[in-house]
């Protein structure tokens, strides 16, 4: 099994580009979006570390957004717990697709939590213009700049991420430009 990394900013359309490879993906944002709305234990656990901030089940996005914003050390707490959850949910998922040719890893602390394979995984940086992907951002319901602006203090650079990828996609907001990048890709890989 070929195991492929997506990696890039914080609106680069990682999500898009892992999505239109054609294979199963792992996508860790939406597997901690299902953990805040059904899973009782880390909402006990997330209590017990943050009880002024984490109060209610299904854990409401703005408590978590709260809890970053007012300490640091409220998100390194919140990654620890969260993140554990995250890689047995990986590991299930890399499990069930142990016989599909690639898989796809849409994780966006993929570096920063050291969850991939140095020596087996293939890197892939989805590179876009800074100012397509403000443009992007703004234009989320829940964009918030100071919570986004913590999030990058906790992530490795663009250019180191660029730097670790084999392969670079130029990501112009168009099916066309992502679809070349992914073929050129695969007839590489496989």
């Amino acid at each position: 099994m070929i195991r492929i990394g997506i990696l890039g900013q914080i609106g680069s359309g990682k999500s898009y580009v892992a999505n239109n490879f054609g294979y199963p993906v792992f996508n860790a944002d939406m597997e901690v979006t299902k953990l805040y709305k059904k899973n009782k234990n880390i909402f006990k656990k997330l209590n017990k570390k943050l009880p002024k901030y984490i109060f209610s089940f299904p854990i409401e996005k703005n408590e978590i957004t709260k809890a970053i914003l007012s300490n640091n050390s409220n998100f390194k707490k919140i990654i620890k717990i969260v993140h554990l959850e995250i890689r047995k949910k990986m590991n299930l998922f890399l499990k069930k697709n142990k016989n599909k040719k690639i898989v796809i890893l849409d994780i966006p602390l993929l570096l920063e939590n050291n969850i991939y394979n140095k020596k087996k995984d293939i890197l892939v940086f989805v590179d876009s213009s800074k100012k397509d992907i403000i443009k992007r951002l703004k234009k989320r319901e829940n964009y918030n700049h100071k919570l986004l602006k913590k999030f990058k203090e906790n992530q490795f650079s663009a250019l180191y991420k660029k730097r670790q990828a084999q392969f670079i996609i130029k990501n112009k907001f168009t099916k066309k430009s992502v679809n070349i990048g992914i073929k050129n890709i695969l007839n590489k890989v496989l």
